[in-house]
């Protein structure tokens, strides 16, 4: 704003340049959409390496083509992605519904896991009210524990109380900061909280200043701990040593609590090494709260009674540490859980279901963001592999699956990349296995025809980690997905995918090997060839579109050129966002024409263009020509950009010709 000229002297105003960079996006985020082992469901989990998909997904399993795949991808250099988990067919989540007080009660909690099969029965769910204040009957805290990974989940103070914002279902149930193991639903009417997890005994007497009494001659406990595991022992009439010769007990009901824990551990692991027991204090402030840890047990009871005390005579001992005297729950809530314990109302085990996931499944719906459509949460993403589209049946390898149609997958999929500027990878059905069945397959038996995708042939052949590194076919999106985003890294977008720069790691095989002339059936039909050469190795040898047959005569026939035209159209997008709403006239035009112009310079210098100018690369035309008065009447500003793609040498024909010599002429 121009400063007010009031006084003589000099003023300083600072204005704008009219520069708004424009930032190139990424061009190799590679999408995965199938079926996992475990892992959130329908929803695009963010992973930049196997390891994170190992912990996201549990790794590897044998009926998921979707975990070869990913793995394939970052082996062969790509660096980020988004899985999408579809459950089986027929899969449920483990479920279990909490109640509020430990004998009988009302319905108050459903938890519910977020991953539908057998892996939620893993999960395990604690409640205590530790640190909540004594009078809020509505608050407590809740831990998730994953007893596979041991991961473990924490929610400190929510309450049932639907006004507040630490409601259960809030912040359980929250996309970005909530668990990402189970969902929590408040059920009934009542708003009570449920019980506690643990055995909680009954109160200590506490002198004037807090301190426990009438424990201070226990020498030793009788400790019992039983288990609903039937290969577990109960552990009976064991002598904890609470007390020491001159030893002391604390002065708090803290203190106790870990010298409690700390003395029983030490008895029961000499019995049990993975057992273990908690104590802390109860939330009246006068009671020990003991939960019994026993790895797979869903109810652990721990009792106790007094052992000897020091002194004989002293009556004290009879009344020290009656924890078996409070009410008795199970150690933790099992998810899925077969067996009754007094605070679970209902469960529902999770099961894997019947059969991998369908057609309609993989494809999922946009009003609840399932399947395919669960990345229309995700910002951006420019590789979209789904693997599942053409799995092959588990009793016969070389069949498809009936579970699934990849006409119908593969065409909603590149519907779905036409709306979000992405390029869709196609995989040969299992079938498909020489150069006949190849040509059958794309000139009819695959219906699919546009320009954001590519097809490959044959299937690859790869050593299943799961299987001794025995030789397995796949479908090869994994690899060559990876493939795109090594060579996006090294060379630039604009760059094919294919030579014997394109390597492909971990390939050791193919279903088919190609020779020259065979590839040259296939190559005119715009399906891409993976070669097996001497020196080289596996390689991609070819770089066209669904398009590019030779019939079609379509100008987005290669690869580089149509995700060349994907990474501009995206990166314009969201670099000249600024313009909207701004005075559409001659001083918003040259900014347009400047912020536009300099972007596309930059690509010219990194050598994305033909040509050896600016003038012979590419233009940007933004002025009255571009964007009338009637244009500007509706509020419309129209940008051309035009570029002069590099087109990959695809044809490379060395003509020599022999030198008559010294014959004069």
């Amino acid at each position: 704003m121009p400063a007010t000229l009031t006084y003589p002297g000099v003023y300083i105003e600072e204005l704008s340049s009219g520069v708004h960079s424009i930032t190139g996006v990424a061009t190799s985020i590679a999408a995965f959409v199938g079926y996992t082992a475990r892992g959130l469901d329908n929803r695009a989990t963010q992973i930049f390496s196997f390891a994170d998909f190992e912990r996201a997904f549990g790794g590897l399993a044998s009926d998921s083509e979707l975990g070869y795949a990913v793995q394939q991808f970052f082996q062969n250099g790509g660096s980020e992605a988004y899985v999408v988990r579809v459950p089986k067919h027929g899969a449920q989540a483990a479920t279990l519904t909490l109640q509020d007080k430990v004998s009988g009660g009302a319905d108050v909690l459903q938890v519910i896991a977020r991953s539908a099969g057998i892996n939620g029965n893993n999960l395990i769910v604690d409640v205590d009210y530790d640190g909540v204040p004594a009078a809020d009957l509505k608050a407590f805290n809740l831990t998730v524990t994953d007893s596979t990974s041991g991961v473990a989940e924490t929610f400190s103070k929510v309450t049932m109380d639907k006004n507040s914002g630490k409601f259960v279902e809030t912040v359980v149930n929250d996309d970005d900061n909530g668990s990402k193991l189970i969902t929590a639903k408040a059920v009934g009417t009542t708003l009570n909280r449920p019980a506690q997890s643990g055995t909680v005994g009954g109160d200590l007497a506490l002198d004037a200043n807090g301190k426990p009494t009438g424990i201070a001659n226990t020498k030793n406990l009788s400790l019992k701990i039983t288990s609903d595991l039937p290969t577990t022992p109960a552990i009976s009439g064991v002598s904890v040593p609470f007390l020491a010769k001159g030893e002391t007990v604390p002065g708090s009901l803290l203190g106790v609590c870990h010298l409690l824990e700390r003395k029983i551990n030490g008895a029961i692991q000499k019995i049990l090494p993975a057992a273990s027991v908690s104590c802390v204090p109860s939330d009246s402030g006068k009671a020990i709260r003991v939960v019994a840890n026993i790895p797979n047990a869903m109810d652990a009871v721990v009792t106790f009674a007094a052992g000897s005390p020091i002194d004989a005579d002293n009556d004290d001992a009879d009344v020290a540490l009656k924890i078996s005297t409070g009410a008795a729950n199970a150690a933790h809530y099992w998810l899925g859980t077969n067996r009754t314990v007094a605070a679970v109302s209902a469960f529902q085990q999770g099961n894997d279901g019947s059969s991998l996931p369908q057609s309609a499944e993989l494809i999922g719906d946009p009003g609840t963001f399932k399947g395919i459509y669960a990345l229309d949460k995700v910002d951006l993403f420019n590789i979209l592999c789904i693997p599942d589209a053409t799995r092959a049946q588990p009793s016969d390898p070389g069949l498809l699956d009936t579970e699934v149609d990849p006409n119908s997958i593969f065409s909603t999929a590149l519907a779905y990349c036409n709306t979000r500027r992405a390029f869709l990878l196609v995989d040969p059905p299992p079938e498909v296995k020489d150069v006949s069945s190849a040509v059958d397959w794309k000139t009819s038996g695959f219906t699919v025809h546009d320009k954001n995708g590519a097809a490959y042939f044959p299937r690859l052949r790869l050593g299943d980690p799961l299987n001794n590194f025995q030789l397995r076919t796949f479908a090869p999106c994994g690899v060559i997905a990876g493939l795109y985003a090594r060579t996006d890294a090294a060379r630039g977008v604009w760059k094919a995918p294919a030579g014997t720069e394109a390597t492909l790691s971990g390939v050791q095989g193919a279903v088919y090997k190609l020779t020259d002339n065979e590839n040259g059936v296939l190559n005119p039909l715009g399906l891409n060839c993976i070669r097996l050469f001497p020196v080289y190795g596996p390689v991609s040898w070819g770089a066209r579109t669904l398009v590019g047959a030779d019939a079609d005569a379509n100008e987005w026939k290669y690869i580089p050129v149509r995700r060349f035209a994907l990474f501009l159209e995206e990166s314009l997008f969201r670099g000249t966002k600024w313009v909207v709403f701004e005075p559409n006239d001659e001083p918003l035009w040259s900014q347009i024409r400047l912020n536009v112009g300099a972007f596309m310079h930059t690509l010219f210098r990194q050598g994305a263009f033909q040509g050896t100018t600016p003038q012979q690369a590419y233009f940007v035309k933004c002025d009255r020509e571009t964007t009338t008065q009637d244009d500007i009447d509706h509020g419309i500003v129209n940008v051309l950009v035009g570029f002069a793609p590099l087109k990959p040498a695809e044809f490379v024909v060395i003509k020599i010709q022999q030198i008559a010599g010294e014959i004069q002429t």
